[in-house]
Parts: C-alpha cells; sequence; structure tokens
C-alpha cells in the first residue's frame, strides 16, 4: 500500500502524541507551535499544524477556514493567516465535527467569523463532553466558540466565487460529521472520515461507528474522480487511490473482527490473535491494534 502521494512535499512526520490540549494529537504533525503551508490551488491552501489539518479559502470577501486546530495553536495559526490576509479578514470557520483538536480555535477566532458546522456540533460544544478512550473531558464552549450557522443534511456557501458544499455523513467518525466539497476546485475535505495511512480514531461514544464510516468513505469514493484532490482529517494530502485503500482497510479489519467474534471470542482473545499482517502499515498512527480491534468491536 502506497501511503505517499507522488505530488507530497513531505511524509509523515514521527510519531508524537499529547493528550494534554485536547482530545488527541495528530501522529503526523510535529509539535512545535507553528503550521506548515501548503498551496492547493491558488484559492486554497493546507495548513498543518498539531492537530486536524486546516483549510484555508482565500479571496475578495475573504476567508474561510475548515477546521482551527487546538487552542493552543490559535497564535501560531493567526501567524499562518498573515499571508492569507491575517484574521482580520477570516469570515467563515466550518468546524467537521466537535473535536477540540478541531474547534479549539473557536474559542479565539470565533470574535471574528461566522461558525458553521452540523446541528449535532452546536449541541455538543453546548455541553461537558467526553472522550473515555484518551481520559479526556471537553468542557462547554462560550457562546462566541459556538457554530451560530448550523445544518441538518446539507447546505452551500456561495463564497470568493467558489461553490462550497457541507454534507452530513451521519454516525461515522462521530455524530456531526461534515465533509467539505469545493466544487469548482475539484478539493474535498474529509475531516476525521479519513486518516491517511493509518487506523482512525472512531469516537463510538459519540455516535460514530466503523462500519457506517466505511459506507460514508464508500458514499463519497462515488462523488469524486481521478483528479480530486482530497485533504484529510490526518495525514498528508491524498488523491483518490489512497480513500480507496482506506476504505478497503476498514472492511477488511472490520470483516476479520466480525469474524473472529461469529466464533465466540472474547474481545481479549480478539486482540491476542490480532489482524492479518497485510493491515501492520497501518499501525504507524497512534492508534495500534490492539486498540483498533476494540474500537471495531464496539461497532458491532
Amino acid at each position: 500500500m502506497s501511503r505517499k502521494p507522488s505530488f507530497l512535499l513531505s511524509s509523515v512526520l514521527s510519531i508524537t502524541v499529547s493528550f494534554s490540549t485536547g482530545v488527541f494529537a495528530d501522529a503526523s504533525h510535529d509539535q512545535s507551535p507553528t503550521f506548515s503551508s501548503t498551496k492547493i490551488t491558488p484559492q486554497i491552501t493546507l495548513l498543518q499544524g498539531k492537530g486536524g489539518n486546516v483549510a484555508a479559502l482565500t479571496g475578495e470577501q475573504g476567508t474561510l477556514l475548515i477546521d482551527d486546530d487546538y487552542l493552543d495553536m490559535s497564535s501560531a495559526l493567526k501567524t499562518a493567516l498573515e499571508p492569507l490576509g491575517g484574521e482580520e479578514k477570516l469570515t467563515y470557520i466550518i468546524n467537521t465535527h466537535w473535536h477540540g483538536d478541531h474547534t479549539g480555535g473557536n474559542k479565539v477566532l470565533g470574535e471574528h467569523a461566522t461558525i458553521v458546522a452540523h446541528d449535532n456540533v452546536r449541541k455538543r460544544l453546548l455541553s461537558r463532553q467526553e472522550v473515555k478512550l484518551f481520559n479526556m473531558v471537553s468542557e462547554a464552549y462560550p457562546e462566541p466558540a459556538l457554530p451560530s450557522v448550523t445544518y441538518e443534511k446539507s447546505m452551500r456557501l456561495h463564497f470568493n466565487g467558489e461553490t462550497v458544499e457541507l454534507i452530513h455523513l451521519a454516525k461515522g467518525h462521530t455524530d456531526g460529521d461534515s465533509v467539505v466539497i469545493f466544487k469548482n476546485a475539484n478539493v474535498i475535505h474529509m475531516g476525521d472520515h479519513f486518516f491517511n495511512g493509518f487506523f482512525p480514531f472512531v469516537d463510538v461514544g459519540s455516535g460514530g461507528n466503523v462500519l457506517t464510516m466505511a459506507d460514508n468513505v464508500a458514499f463519497m469514493l462515488n462523488k469524486i474522480d481521478d483528479k480530486t484532490i482530497i485533504i484529510p482529517g490526518h495525514g498528508p494530502l491524498a488523491k483518490k487511490p489512497d480513500l480507496e485503500s482506506f476504505h478497503k482497510m476498514l472492511v477488511g479489519t472490520a470483516e476479520e473482527v466480525q469474524t473472529m467474534k461469529s466464533k465466540g471470542m472474547s474481545l481479549e482473545a480478539m486482540q491476542a490473535e490480532g489482524l492479518s499482517e497485510k493491515w501492520n502499515d497501518w499501525t504507524d498512527g497512534f492508534i495500534n491494534t490492539k486498540t483498533w480491534i476494540s474500537i471495531v468491536d464496539s461497532s458491532f
């Protein structure tokens, strides 16, 4: 399996895990308080910091951000926005889901922009949330950090000459996931429905499900073509074959766990048995095989 698309400037960085500032830190990002910047199109820029991948759409009407990393990365994000017009040009922030490594910056940047998300993101940010796998608690967000524009199934923004389409993928990574499509540019941001090259975290406690995630990814594969540039929630930029490999992994590992369960094996026994060697490369992130088996098991 190839995990490094040919057009990437760099590969996945070494694994560093930190749970001190949010739900989890992305294994593919450096822990330094800076963002790397990659120009995808003249108007769309990928910013990679410590948390989820951030995308910026810029133009005469201002700047639209998809996700905004951890709260403690806000100063670095402001610096990264300076060549793109600065924080004063920030008009919209789209949250792909509620996790703090994608929404922490709301608490600083939300005063400058309208925050847009699925209905369930606002509901979760309004109250105390818990991610038991990482023993993490997220307290309710203040009003300026909450999405003020929400939707149920889909919505469109017409901004900077681009049609930005938001589609809710239900019960995938969480219960409030959005995929964002830049229709004119043929670029999509998958949020955490796609971890490029490693086992994903699926937040079953927040309504996520591995089997439904696989179905949702299959749905998106039918909406893109070989020229589509894909921004994953975590990991390097991708193309369709990378997302196809991710889908194959979701389906294949789920089938293996289901087969073990059908034999009456306990979770501990399944973890001891492990998965086929062909999935070994997917442990390069912060979710190891035993943890992934437990996540898949909880989805049945």
